[in-house]
Formats: structure tokens, C-alpha cells, sequence
């Protein structure tokens, strides 16, 4: 995990852009073989489908850390895409312009050790040679790349025009492309735990701490041994800010911590023509993000009067998972950014913890005749440990996260988890006097406190890279909320 504190790259600015947590590689485990077995360009390895269930579905798995470079040739007799010895030395997200090269290649001795290139023309180890490449990339072939130099988010593209020959390999002009073109009539379907030790993390505010836990190498952060595996959690102390005009008397602070175990969906149905024109799309399609959500937090003191929600970001996280879809490296984007978020009418002063566990999905899925459509989900179960709401006005606090998903760099999901707690508390007071009584007083109130979660966020037009119609606006998830009694009294 890096821990920085400068600008994160391509970051949502707000599961829950919010907790959502991720620079490169996914969960470590088994994935197809790594590029050193591959075949040349236009002679394919092994056909996507061989690297499927039982079902025929490709398999859909974290990518191996040595990710081979997919290339489709259309026209090819064979498979749609196989895995290439060629790989992505640069790229140029301004131009659109690449080098690709020959990766080096090793062939075991005789005693099983690598001896180095398997060529016998091939230039010293290190460097890249191309000699043992029958099939030079040429225009119009398809590349799908884990994250490259100059392409941290992974490049998906055509190319358009072979430029000519560098000291680095054979510089190509390359245009934007459709997964579609890869997969064509293949079926994948698969849910990847996204390793928590990748999320790159840019802390907010001062007091902020991070841990993770995964097999073999748990980081001993707060309560970091204690963490499940594959959870990454977030601890925070904070004042939070007085809102302009607030009395000085209005202080509050919230402590705690937010831990999840992200998960990422992919499907893709079949059925996709390759043909952008077309704009027929897959028989189906999904992107989603979900996991288990576990925070642990308190709020104290006076919350100042605020017409509007106050939300503080303390933390930002970013990865980057490669999906081994058949023998596709499919490079998902995760934006997280944690945060808490406060409203009040200023005279209400609150002392609560709670405990708050529970799952979430959020997505969209796409269908022919409907296209795509939101899905989101939460199961969220809380308890409140301390519970005290002292004179008459209202408060609510979230302890949340704001995510995004996108496929090589194109958000096409964002999400906003929002789990909260609210209180509310009111008072009467009658009085009476009468000729030749004592005068008379009274005071009576209620108060309540809630636990609930807010889910939304929109469907993105970016979302076309699946090769579906292109959206003509975002579409919104709708709001899935939930909220449920902790607490009440009365005097």
C-alpha cells in the first residue's frame, strides 16, 4: 500500500466518490499463465473459451501478476482474442500514439532453469526483441493491456496506423475500442475480492490511519491483526467545522473507523457484433462493486446550525484490478473516498456511538430492448452503545464512503454509501396560576434517535465500453434508504 499526501490521479471527488478500494493488481491468487508461455502475435495460444468453466463461460479471476497483453486479429481464422508475446512499452494518452514490442521470451535448460531469450537471433536479456514475431501488430488488430508506462489505467485500443520502427519496438496511431471486439460471442461472469494492500491512499485530514489484512502478510495498522482478510479499514479523529455564524459554544468531534472488503462484478453476456456501428451490444452485460462494510464510530457534542449538510472528506483510495477474463486482461478502475457528514439546527447536543454492520451492491446491468438499468442494494444492521440527546432540535451524522468504477480509465458507475444515525428531540412546558394557589409548572418532551442508510449514485456514459449503445445521459441509481429506531424516551 503507498500512503501519499499529494493529489491522487484520476480520483472521483467524492464507496462511497466513496469507499469504494484500489497502484495496480487484484487479490493475489490463481490466474491464467503468464506471458512467458505465450505464442507469437497471430498464432494464438490457447482460445478464450479454453480458459473457461465447465459451463463454457470464461473464467473471470485476478489477473496473475505477470499479465499477458490480449490481441485480436479480425479476420483471423481461430479465436476472437488470445494472449500475445507482444506487449505495450509506451503510450501517449494525448496522441493516442503506442509502441508495442516483443516481450522477451525464456525456454527452460535442460536442468529446468531459464536460460534467456528462446530466439536465436534474440538481443541480450532486457532487451525487447521482435525477431521471434511472425505477425507483426498491423492495422486493425485489437489490444487489451494491463496498466503500461504512460497507461496506469490499463489501454483498450485499435489500431489505426503502423508508424514505423523505434529503438523501443514499432510505434502505432490507436483509436478507442469496445470490450466487445475481444469477446465477442464468449460469456464471462465473476466477482474478484480486490486486494486491500493495492489501494493507493491519500489522507485528508491529520488523524488518519490505515490497515488492511491479506493472506501471508497482514499490515499491522489499528487493530490490524484483528481485521478479516481482504479487509481494508480507515480510522479517523476529527473536529468538525463550525459552520460561519455558529455560536462558539458549538463544538462537536467524531471518532472512529470504517472497514471494507471490496469486492468487483463483471459479466458479459455474449452475443456483441464488434461491430461499433451496429450498435447491437451484448446479450447482456454488468459492472458493479459490492462487499462488507463494518463501521464503528461516535459523534459528541453540539452540532452548529446548518441549512445544508456539511461533508468532510478524510480519505481518498484508488486501485487499479486486472480481471483475467479468458485470456483478457480487463483493468478495472476503484475511486474511494471516505468521509463523514454532519447537519443540525444548532441546539441539540448529542453523545452516541454506534455499531454498524452489514453488505452493499451497487451497479448496472444491461439487457437488449431496456439497456442498462441501476442496481443497488444494502443490508445494514446497527446498535447503539451510548445513546444521549439533550435539549429540543434535531442532528444527523453519516460516516460514508463515495465510490467509482470504471473499465481503462472511463468511470461508468459511481456509488454513495451513507450509512447514518439521527436524533430528534422536542419539549413542551405549561404553567398556571390560580387566586389563593401555589403557581404550577410543568415540562414534558420525547426524544429519538435512528439508524439508517442512504444508497445512490448514476449509471455513466462511459459504460458504452462494453460495446452497448452509448447512454444519452447519466442515469441515476435512485436512492435506496432504509432507516430503523435505535433509541427513544421521553420526560
Amino acid at each position: 500500500m503507498r500512503i501519499r499526501k499529494g493529489h491522487l490521479r484520476a480520483l472521483m471527488p467524492a464507496l462511497t466518490a466513496s469507499v469504494l478500494l484500489l497502484a495496480s493488481g487484484c487479490a493475489s491468487g490463481s490466474g491464467s499463465s503468464s506471458a512467458s508461455g505465450a505464442s507469437p502475435a497471430g498464432q494464438p495460444e490457447a482460445s478464450a473459451a479454453a480458459a473457461g468453466d465447465a459451463d463454457g463461460a470464461l473464467a473471470v479471476k485476478a489477473a496473475p501478476a505477470a499479465t499477458s497483453t490480449a490481441l485480436a486479429r479480425p479476420g483471423a481464422t481461430g479465436t476472437r482474442a488470445h494472449r500475445s508475446t507482444l506487449k505495450v512499452s509506451s503510450y501517449d494518452r494525448h496522441t493516442r500514439r503506442a509502441v508495442i514490442s516483443q516481450a522477451v521470451r525464456t525456454t527452460p535448460n535442460p536442468s529446468g532453469s531459464h536460460t534467456g531469450p528462446a530466439s536465436p537471433s534474440a538481443a541480450p536479456s532486457g532487451t525487447p526483441s521482435r525477431s521471434a514475431e511472425p505477425g507483426r501488430i498491423a492495422v486493425g488488430d485489437v489490444i487489451a493491456s494491463a496498466p503500461a508506462p504512460g497507461a496506469p489505467d490499463g489501454l483498450l485500443a485499435k489500431v489505426t496506423q503502423v508508424i514505423g520502427e523505434t529503438g523501443d519496438g514499432t510505434e502505432v496511431q490507436t483509436a478507442p475500442t469496445t470490450l466487445d471486439t475481444l469477446l465477442g460471442d464468449d460469456k464471462a461472469k465473476g466477482t474478484v475480492p480486490v486486494d486491500p494492500s493495492s489501494f493507493d491512499v491519500e489522507r485528508l485530514l491529520p488523524d488518519v490511519k490505515v490497515s488492511w489484512a491479506k493472506t501471508g502478510d497482514i499490515h499491522a495498522g489499528p487493530e490490524g491483526a484483528k481485521l478479516p482478510l481482504g479487509s481494508l479499514r480507515v480510522d479517523l479523529k476529527a473536529d468538525v467545522p463550525t459552520p460561519a455564524g455558529t455560536p462558539v459554544s458549538a463544538d462537536a468531534a467524531v471518532a472512529g473507523y470504517v472497514q471494507v472488503a471490496p469486492e468487483v462484478d463483471f459479466s458479459y453476456g455474449g452475443g456483441g457484433t464488434g461491430d461499433a456501428s451496429a450498435q447491437a451490444g451484448p446479450a447482456s452485460a454488468y459492472l458493479g462493486v459490492s462487499g462488507d462494510w463494518t463501521s464503528q464510530w461516535s459523534l459528541k457534542g453540539r452540532v452548529g446550525a446548518t441549512a445544508k449538510p456539511v461533508r468532510v472528506p478524510f480519505a481518498k483510495l484508488h486501485a487499479d484490478p486486472v480481471l483475467q477474463v479468458g485470456s483478457i486482461p480487463v483493468v478495472v478502475n476503484l475511486d474511494l473516498t471516505c468521509y463523514f457528514e454532519i447537519t443540525g439546527d444548532g441546539n441539540v447536543t448529542v453523545a452516541v456511538e454506534q455499531d454498524l454492520k452489514g453488505d452493499f451492491k451497487a451497479g448496472g446491468t444491461y439487457g437488449p430492448g431496456k439497456g442498462w438499468t441501476p442496481v443497488n442494494e444494502s443490508t445494514m444492521t446497527s446498535s447503539p452503545v451510548r445513546t444521549s440527546l439533550t435539549a429540543a432540535g434535531n442532528v444527523k451524522a453519516a460516516l460514508g464512503a463515495q465510490a467509482a468504477v470504471g473499465l481503462y480509465g472511463a468511470v461508468g458507475v459511481s456509488a454513495d454509501l451513507a450509512p447514518y444515525v439521527r436524533g430528534e428531540a422536542s419539549a413542551a412546558a405549561s404553567a398556571a396560576a390560580s387566586p389563593g394557589a401555589l403557581p404550577t409548572a410543568g415540562a414534558a418532551g420525547a426524544w429519538a434517535l435512528y439508524g439508517g442508510v442512504d444508497l445512490s449514485g448514476a449509471l455513466q456514459l462511459q459504460l458504452s465500453v462494453f460495446g452497448t449503445p452509448v447512454l444519452q445521459r447519466s442515469i441515476p441509481l435512485g436512492t435506496f434508504h432504509r432507516e430503523w429506531k435505535l433509541a427513544s424516551g421521553a420526560v
